[in-house]
């Protein structure tokens, strides 16, 4: 009967250590594709407005360049971003060792 809750408490860490991956990986592909994201919209506005979708591209990439850079110039944002995302990171390693200790007394 140990083993059988040995093997659902490193199940369940497992599960743990899955879900707090993903969501550190979701947090920063956002970051990355955000950008993208606004090029995309950028060209499709354009394009509605009846500018061809090359010239929307070439329009759309230097704008969200320059959104980019205020955004970049705004003291401290970037760096609480990051600092978000790596204590989520830390937040999901933290709980998975806290599974350690369960495993432990269980045995």
């Amino acid at each position: 009967m140990k083993n059988l809750n040995v093997a659902l408490v490193r199940l369940l860490q497992f599960v743990v250590f899955a879900l707090f991956t993903f969501i550190v990986l979701l947090y920063f592909g956002t970051l990355i594709l955000l950008p993208l994201d606004i090029v995309v919209l950028i060209t499709k506005l354009l394009h509605l407005v009846g500018i061809g979708t090359l010239f929307g591209a070439i329009v759309a990439v230097p704008l969200v360049a320059y959104l980019g850079k205020i955004v970049y110039g705004i003291p401290g944002l970037i760096q609480m971003i990051v600092e978000n995302g790596i204590d989520l990171a830390n937040t999901g390693k933290q709980r998975v060792e806290a599974f350690n200790k369960i495993a432990e007394a269980v045995k």
